[in-house]
């Protein structure tokens, strides 16, 4: 015979097991996998040569160059914070890299390093700023975005006479540098660049870091509530700094695959880029107030971007409205991420 405290027990929503459909539909992810699957499909239908096989690793290739910012940026979003400067940080790091090893002559793999150092110091320094003056990261991380965009411009007409840095596939390093960053596979009719494999490796890292590590509870806690993280014992400043450092380490590593890409870097490059990283995040699931958010879901964020602007022009249409679909993409997908958090919080 059950007795009065089993009984309670068993309705205690604190021990009580939630349906497998429940706990599904409750993930920050699902929505955006939901709006992959519809946009696969769609352009399946209207679009031929999204239906040629040959033509996946293109498509590939354009969301892994968001993904892998986007996997750092749906992290510091979830810890409450936000990076405007990430954009034109990939074009320092880039331009660090050429500049120093063309101007002094240098093993282009010390270019690399030094540009490693110069990244992750100043996702350090956003960090720092950020704790110091207790400012917004959008201010903080927009002051940063600018003295970058100028820095940028003007140390390379400075160092080359024009806007790009110089072409340095005939200095020493570059065969091996190039095999590191901008190499590609060719699996039967796919050809498959380097930066996808760097995508899937930062998102399987940063999805365990953030659900089966105490560092991903931290970020979980300082996102929710900052205040109250650090009152358990939660160390707020370095999970905040450490977070933008990963920024700064992936803009290097962008940074590098855009030089040995291309061999040159155009000094005016990536400015709006970052607003397409936290879109990316958002249709993955991150809200803009921190404290919930998914990696996975902003890699299918990524995904669908590469989806949709190979898509628009596989189907003939007005390139044009690719933006007016990125603003209903955000919209949509900040009303269902509040929606499914909703839902979440009364199970």
């Amino acid at each position: 015979m059950s007795t009065a405290t089993d009984v309670a027990a068993a309705r205690d929503d604190r021990v009580a097991s939630r349906p497998l459909a429940a706990r599904v539909l409750s993930r920050p992810e699902v929505g955006s996998l939901v709006a992959a699957i519809v946009i696969f499909l769609l352009f399946m239908l209207v679009a031929a040569p999204f239906r040629n096989v040959a033509n996946v690793g293109t498509i590939l290739y354009g969301a892994s160059t968001i993904g892998i910012m986007a996997v750092p940026v749906a992290l510091l979003m979830i810890g409450g914070e936000f990076d405007l400067s990430a954009g034109v940080a990939v074009t320092t790091a880039g331009l660090s890299g050429s500049l120093l090893a063309w101007n002094f002559g240098l093993n282009v793999w010390i270019g690399v390093l030094l540009s490693l150092v110069l990244a992750v110091a100043i996702g350090a320094f956003n960090g720092w700023l950020l704790l110091r003056t207790g400012l917004p990261s959008f201010l903080v991380t927009l002051g940063t975005f600018f003295i970058l965009q100028g820095v940028n411009l003007g140390v390379t007409r400075l160092a080359t006479g024009n806007v790009a840095s110089a072409d340095i596939s005939d200095m020493d390093g570059f065969a091996s540098a190039h095999a590191v960053f901008g190499s590609a596979v060719t699996i039967g009719p796919v050809n498959l660049k380097i930066t996808v494999l760097y995508w899937l490796v930062l998102t399987a890292l940063g999805a365990y870091v953030l659900l089966r590590t105490r560092i991903g509870n931290w970020i979980f806690a300082v996102g929710g509530d900052a205040a109250a993280a650090r009152a358990v014992g939660v160390p707020v400043r370095s999970t905040k700094v450490g977070l933008f450092m990963a920024v700064g380490f992936c803009a290097w590593l962008s940074g590098m695959h855009l030089l040995f890409q291309f061999n040159t870097v155009q000094s005016g490059e990536g400015v709006g880029k970052e607003f397409i990283f936290i879109i990316a995040a958002v249709i993955g699931g991150c809200l803009l107030t921190g404290g919930y958010g998914s990696v996975v879901g902003a890699s299918i964020g990524a995904l669908i971007f590469g989806m949709t602007q190979l898509g628009i022009n596989y189907a003939g249409w007005n390139p044009d409205w690719f933006r007016t679909f990125l603003g209903v993409m955000l919209l949509l997908a900040t009303i269902v991420n509040l929606y499914v958090k909703r839902r979440a919080d009364l199970r």
